[in-house]
């Protein structure tokens, strides 16, 4: 199948929000957003790990619907996301010694090294999500990215290894098969939001992607074009929610709507004359709540998040190096002068970040928010491994129109565009390593959470 026919389907399980967006590959290399699905996790999720499948099903059977209807195919396959503290991430160096130093190397011998990653010995529980590789060294010279064709004895290559738990990944299997679709790949989502955010000039330059979801904070740093440390932090907007509604006594959904509305990471003395009204239980008397007390609890949380984003990035040894900054994306990101206080707290330069450089047709404008980030991401790193996935999985395809079901919401789709196979843009060399994935490690246990 085409790659412009394929129809790839990204899946964010989020603690907040579960998000399905389609995607096309369009002729000049950007992605169509052809369809979105969203519903509230209804406490299927707690902070970026399935707690309750049951929920989590009804929330992702939802969430496709939507999309099915909006987009017009029929889903099967997905690309989803896995968060969750037990993400963690470590570097290691493969070494590959060549019989004939004389010939020139290829792909084949790359992947070979590649796979041997895949048998480091983990603590029981942990499996590697991810084998991303750096730079390459040959008979002692460093620096190089693409050894295919050259010669050398001694090759070797830096690896960055994203590793989670397999329990985790089971659940998400478990509640993605219930829903009756298969998992195509799992892809760690702060990997996910970067490929849809940042540009190759900001990877290159050094940066520190910060995605500020509803139950974690997921950072993922680059050096030189290479990812160097990845991490989850398992706290997000919907602890300060939380922390609103514990202060003055209120409704978690009047907490998130005072948040949305009137919270800001900054307090100011103008503040300290404006109050909020919040209605009260039936019987009892309405609330007034400083818009100052408000921020200050926003600000007081949102610190707790900038001073652990902090220990991850001095964790990655490259502070300094950092000439990118720090870029924000996710729905917290959206809060009123968070990145001022980014700024002021950590000392880089900062500024927010959206998928909106990549996509082309389609629904532009309602994917554009840096809440869908991870989707976007998840659809871009789909196509960027589809190729490696082969055709075990069932393909997403076209609904007849004859039986396509009526949507309330009309909305226009791109024109769909064949690329011809010397056409097709390259996927960035920095996400390769995602296939074989999360499904080669589950091995006969997936059987049981791909679905019939």
């Amino acid at each position: 199948m085409s790659q412009s026919n394929n129809f790839i389907v990204g899946l964010d399980i989020g603690t907040t929000k579960i998000c399905a967006i389609v995607g096309q590959l369009a002729e000049n290399g950007k992605f169509n957003i052809l369809g979105m699905g969203k519903a509230a996790s209804q406490g299927g999720v707690s902070r970026g790990m399935v707690a309750n499948v049951s929920k989590a099903v009804l929330a992702i059977e939802e969430a496709i619907k939507d999309a099915e209807k909006h987009s017009q195919v029929n889903i099967k396959t997905v690309y989803v996301g896995i968060a969750g503290h037990h993400i963690k991430s470590l570097q290691h160096r493969g070494t590959l010694s060549r019989r004939h130093g004389d010939e020139e190397i290829e792909q084949s011998e790359l992947d070979k090294l590649e796979n041997e990653m895949q048998n480091l010995a983990l603590t029981p529980g942990l499996e590697i999500l991810h084998v991303l590789p750096q730079d390459y060294k040959i008979d002692g010279e460093d620096g190089i990215r693409d050894p295919v064709g050259r010669i050398g004895v001694r090759l070797e290559c830096n690896y960055h290894i994203i590793t989670g738990e397999t329990a985790a990944a089971k659940t998400i299997f478990k509640a993605v098969s219930k829903a009756g679709l298969k998992v195509a790949d799992l892809m760690v989502e702060p990997v996910a939001s970067a490929r849809a955010v940042l540009s190759d000039a900001e990877l290159e330059a050094g940066v520190a992607l910060v995605d500020i979801g509803g139950g974690t904070t997921d950072i993922c740093i680059f050096e030189n074009g290479f990812i160097s440390h990845t991490a989850i932090i398992p706290i997000g907007g919907d602890r300060i929610t939380r922390d609103l509604q514990e202060a003055f006594g209120i409704l978690k959904e009047q907490a998130e709507d005072v948040k949305v509305k009137y919270g800001s990471c900054y307090p100011t003395e103008n503040m300290k004359n404006e109050v909020v009204v919040i209605p009260g239980l039936p019987g009892r008397l309405s609330k007034e709540i400083s818009v100052f007390a408000i921020s200050q609890v926003i600000r007081a949380r949102m610190e707790d998040i900038i001073q652990k984003v902090d220990f991850e990035i001095q964790v990655s040894g490259i502070h300094s190096k950092l000439s990118g900054g720090v870029v924000l994306t996710g729905g917290g990101s959206s809060m009123k002068d968070v990145s001022q206080l980014f700024n002021y707290q950590l000392g880089l330069e900062v500024h927010l970040g959206s998928p909106g450089q990549h996509l082309g047709k389609g629904l532009i404008d309602e994917v554009r928010n840096p809440m869908y980030s991870t989707a976007i991401g998840l659809v871009m790193m789909g196509f960027d491994s589809s190729e490696k996935v082969g055709t075990e999985f069932e393909p997403n395809v076209k609904i007849n129109k004859t039986e396509a079901p009526q949507s309330k919401v009309e909305m226009k789709q791109p024109d769909e565009v064949i690329i011809e196979p010397d056409q097709k843009p390259k996927a960035p060399g920095i996400f390769k390593g995602l296939w074989p994935g999360i499904v080669s490690w589950l091995g006969d246990d997936t059987d049981d959470f791909k679905g019939n």
